[in-house]
């Protein structure tokens, strides 16, 4: 026995477009929690609060593509970062060190980013 079937679909391209929007939103809304974590966690070399605070942003330059970054601009945040074997001042950042977004990439809050997405994607599809 054979079964003939004619299925026709109708693409609602207004909706695609605001998932679209809703999607980008909720990306930068993710790497805005990311960074809101990394400086609650207190993994940040911290003497005056300047790479923390104002010197730690997110760059959704590209947010259209899919791509947003929690970047830490400061000349000197770089060789802070590379170096974890430096003696971090500890006074206002307990668990102050190098290489703070590691735990993000391979440590243990490596599904922080993809559960937070999510989580913000789940409550504006409601």
């Amino acid at each position: 026995m054979k079964l003939n079937a004619k299925v026709t679909s109708k693409i609602n391209f207004k909706n695609n477009t605001l998932i679209k929007q809703i999607a980008i939103q909720s990306l930068v809304e993710t790497a805005d929690a990311v960074k809101r974590d990394l400086q609650r966690s207190k993994t940040m070399p911290y003497d005056t609060g300047e790479l923390q605070n104002r010197g730690t942003s997110v760059d959704d330059s590209n947010k259209n593509s899919g791509k947003v970054s929690v970047v830490s601009d400061k000349p000197y945040a770089r060789r802070m970062y590379m170096h974890p074997e430096y003696k971090f001042y500890k006074g206002h950042n307990k668990n102050a060190g190098g290489e703070w977004f590691e735990s993000y990439i391979n440590g243990n809050k490596k599904d922080f980013a993809k559960k937070k997405f999510a989580k913000i994607m789940k409550g504006k599809l409601k």
